[in-house]
C-alpha cells in the first residue's frame, strides 16, 4: 500500500507542474498576441481599435453584425464597400428592417450567398420588431435570430459587447492547426481546434483578442507564405519548429465539383435588358436573372431549350459563362436576340442597360448580361 502511495505522489506533482506550465504558456500567448494587435492590428471601418476603446468609444452591434455576415465568405477589402453602402442607405437596424427586401438584395448583389441577404433582412426585422431595435448580448438569444449561428453569435459577443467568447473562423483554424501541429485533417479536427481556441481565448480583453487572432491569420499566418518572423506566436508554434508550416491545416481530399450546364436568353429592347425573378427558395432565391433553362449535369436537351425560348428568332450564340458555386461549376450558354416588335414578356422587368449594377443581378447573371452586351455590340 505504501509503495502505491509513494508511486502516486510524483504523478500528482508532475500533473500540477504541467498544469502550471500550461497556464503560464497560455498567459504568454495571450499577452504576446494582444501586444502585437495593439501595435499592428488592422484598422477596419467597423472596428473599434484598442486606443479608441480606451478613449471611451464602444462598438455598434448593428455595424458589427453587418460586417460579420458579409465577411463569412469574402475578404475585408471586398466587403468594406458593401458595408459602407449598407450603412449609408440604412444607418440603423430599424431602417434596414423597413426597407423593401428587393432593395436589400440589389445592394447585396456581388457578395454572393444570397440566402444570407434574405436572412439579413429577416434578422433586422426580428430585432426591430421583437427586440426594440437592440441586439442582445446573450449567446442563446443571438443564436435564435435568423442567420446567426455559432460563429456569428460568438463574434458579436466578443467584438460588439466585449463579452468572453471564442471566435473560430478559417483564419483561426489555420493558426491553431499550425500552433499545435494538428495531424487530424479538417473538417474532422474542427472540434479539437475549437476546444484549443476556447482554452486560449482571453477573458479580460475578448474583443481585442478575437480580432487580433483573426488578423494574425489574415495578415501573417497566411495559407501559402506565412511571415513567421513577424508572428507573435512564433516562439510557441510547433509547425514552425518543424519547418513545415504550410503543411497545415491538413485537409481531406476534395471530390471534384460536378459540372452543370444551362442556356440563358439575352433579350434587349429600347436600351433595356429583360430580367425575371428566380423562385423564392433555392439557389439565388428571389434574385433577378436572365430567363433560361434549368441547370443540370446532363445539360439542357433540345426540348428543354425549345420550352424555355422566349420567342422565335434567329438567336445568336454570345459565348459561355463559367461560374463556380460552392457545390458545383456552372457553364451557361448565352443566346442573344432583340425583342420582336410588340412582344410582351410573360413576367419580369426591363432593366436599363446603363444601370445594370442597380438591377440586383447575382455575379453569374451579371457575367451573362455583360457577355450578351459585348456580343450585341460586335454585331451592330
Amino acid at each position: 500500500m505504501l509503495s502505491r502511495i509513494a508511486r502516486g505522489r510524483p504523478r500528482r506533482k508532475h500533473a500540477r507542474k504541467k498544469a502550471l506550465s500550461n497556464s503560464r504558456e497560455i498567459a504568454k500567448l495571450r499577452a504576446a498576441l494582444l501586444a502585437w494587435y495593439d501595435h499592428t492590428g488592422r484598422t477596419l471601418p467597423w472596428r473599434v481599435r484598442p486606443e479608441a476603446r480606451a478613449a471611451g468609444h464602444i462598438a455598434d452591434p448593428y455595424a458589427v453584425w453587418l460586417s460579420e455576415i458579409m465577411l463569412q465568405q469574402t475578404t475585408a477589402p471586398h466587403a468594406a464597400p458593401f458595408w459602407e453602402r449598407f450603412l449609408a442607405r440604412w444607418p440603423t437596424v430599424g431602417d434596414l428592417a423597413a426597407a423593401p427586401r428587393d432593395d436589400v438584395l440589389a445592394v447585396w448583389a456581388g457578395l454572393g450567398y444570397y440566402a444570407r441577404a434574405r436572412n439579413l433582412h429577416k434578422c433586422a426585422q426580428a430585432v426591430a420588431e421583437d427586440l426594440g431595435g437592440v441586439f442582445p448580448s446573450d449567446l442563446e438569444a443571438l443564436r435564435a435570430l435568423p442567420g446567426i449561428g455559432e460563429y456569428t453569435s460568438n463574434a458579436m459577443r466578443a467584438i460588439a459587447f466585449d463579452e468572453p467568447a471564442s471566435v473560430v473562423d478559417g483564419n483561426v483554424e489555420r493558426v491553431i492547426s499550425r500552433l499545435d501541429r494538428i495531424e487530424t485533417p479538417l473538417p474532422k479536427s474542427k472540434s479539437a481546434i475549437k476546444a484549443r481556441a476556447a482554452e486560449l481565448a482571453d477573458p479580460d480583453r475578448p474583443g481585442d483578442y478575437a480580432q487580433g487572432l483573426m488578423d494574425l491569420g489574415a495578415t501573417v499566418c497566411t495559407p501559402r507564405s506565412p511571415d513567421c518572423a513577424a508572428c507573435p506566436w512564433a516562439f510557441a508554434c510547433a509547425a514552425r519548429a518543424h519547418g513545415d508550416q504550410t503543411r497545415y491545416p491538413l485537409k481531406d481530399k476534395k471530390k471534384p465539383k460536378p459540372v452543370r450546364a444551362g442556356v440563358c436568353f439575352h433579350v434587349v429592347k429600347d436600351g433595356a435588358l429583360w430580367l425575371r425573378r428566380r423562385p423564392e427558395t433555392g439557389l439565388l432565391g428571389a434574385m433577378m436573372e436572365l430567363a433560361g433553362t434549368d441547370w443540370s449535369v446532363e445539360g439542357p436537351q433540345a426540348g428543354d431549350i425549345d420550352a424555355a425560348t422566349p420567342f422565335n428568332a434567329a438567336w445568336r450564340e454570345a459565348g459561355e459563362v463559367r461560374h463556380v458555386f460552392t457545390h458545383f461549376e456552372l457553364r451557361l450558354s448565352v443566346r442573344c436576340a432583340p425583342a420582336p416588335a410588340g412582344w410582351t414578356p410573360p413576367a419580369g422587368v426591363w432593366a436599363p442597360i446603363d444601370a445594370l449594377t442597380e438591377a440586383g443581378l447575382p455575379s453569374v447573371m451579371m457575367k451573362a448580361a455583360r457577355l450578351g452586351l459585348e456580343a450585341r455590340s460586335r454585331l451592330l
